[in-house]
C-alpha cells in the first residue's frame, strides 16, 4: 500500500482523502506521489494513516430506533457531538477542497461559483448550529433545571409560558434544506466518468454531507423536538399541580 500513488488509493476509497486531510495532507496536491513519499514529506507514519482509515470504516452511527430509546439528554449529547464533527472536521475538509482544487475548463467555472457560495453556506450553517444550541438545547436544560426544583414555582411558570419548544420546532423546519443552492449548481452532484478525480471526490463529499445533514435534521424533527415538547408538557403539568396544591 505504501508504494501506491495517492491517486490510486483515493480512487479505491474516497474516505482516504478525508483521512489524509486529518493528517494535514491535501490529496489533490500529491496525486502522483506514493503514500510513502507523502508520509516522509509530512513525517507521518503510514501505518497510522492506514489504522485511522480502518478506524473510520468501523464507525457506526446509532439508528433512529436506538436514539429513540434513550432519554432526551443522551440525544442532545449525540447531536452536540455531531455539530462538533461538522464544524471541526467536515466543513474544514470541504472548504479546503473548494479553495484548493485546481481544474481547467467548465469545472473551473463551477469551482469559482462554489468559492463564493460555499463560504456563505458555512457561515449560515454555523449560525444555525449556534442558534440551535443556545435556544433549543439550553431550553431543554432549563426544563431539567425546573424539574429538579431549581426555580421558584411562579418563576418556573413564567419561563415555561415563554418561548415554547413548539415555536422553535416550526422555525427549525425552515433550515431543513440548506444545501439546495449547491445541489443546483452541481447538477445534483452529477459528473461524467471522465471528470477529474479531485472533482469527483469534492462532489461525493458534498453529497455525503448533504445526506448527513438530512439525517441530522430528521433526527431533530422526529425525535428531539417531540421528546422536548413532551418534556415541556410534563414539567408544566407538575408546576401547575404545585401551584394548585399550595
Amino acid at each position: 500500500m505504501q508504494n501506491k500513488p495517492i491517486r490510486d488509493l483515493v480512487s479505491d476509497n474516497y474516505v482516504f482523502a478525508a483521512v489524509l486531510h486529518y493528517f494535514g495532507i491535501n490529496f489533490y496536491q500529491y496525486e502522483e506521489s506514493s503514500l510513502q513519499e507523502v508520509c516522509d514529506k509530512f513525517k507521518v507514519n503510514p501505518n497510522h494513516l492506514i489504522e485511522e482509515l480502518e478506524a473510520w470504516a468501523l464507525v457506526k452511527e446509532p439508528s433512529r430506533e436506538e436514539l429513540y430509546l434513550h432519554p432526551i439528554e443522551v440525544l442532545v449529547a449525540y447531536l452536540k457531538k455531531k455539530h462538533y464533527y461538522f464544524v471541526r472536521q467536515e466543513l474544514p475538509f470541504l472548504s479546503n477542497m473548494v479553495d484548493g482544487i485546481k481544474v481547467a475548463g467548465e469545472y473551473s467555472g463551477i469551482l469559482a461559483d462554489l468559492k463564493i457560495m460555499f463560504p456563505l453556506f458555512v457561515e449560515d450553517f454555523i449560525h444555525h448550529i449556534h442558534e440551535e444550541e443556545s435556544r433549543v438545547f439550553n431550553r431543554i436544560k432549563l426544563l431539567h433545571d425546573i424539574e429538579s426544583g431549581q426555580f421558584a414555582t411562579f418563576d418556573a411558570l413564567k419561563i415555561l409560558e415563554s418561548s415554547p419548544i413548539a415555536s422553535m420546532a416550526h422555525a427549525h423546519e425552515d433550515h431543513d434544506d440548506e444545501m439546495v443552492g449547491i445541489r443546483k449548481l452541481t447538477n445534483g452532484y452529477f459528473l461524467p466518468e471522465e471528470s477529474p478525480l479531485s472533482m469527483k471526490i469534492l462532489y461525493n463529499e458534498l453529497q455525503n454531507f448533504e445526506k448527513e445533514l438530512f439525517i441530522h435534521a430528521t433526527i431533530e424533527d422526529e425525535l428531539l423536538f417531540p421528546k422536548a415538547v413532551q418534556l415541556e408538557k410534563e414539567v408544566l403539568r407538575k408546576v401547575k399541580k404545585q401551584i394548585h396544591s399550595n
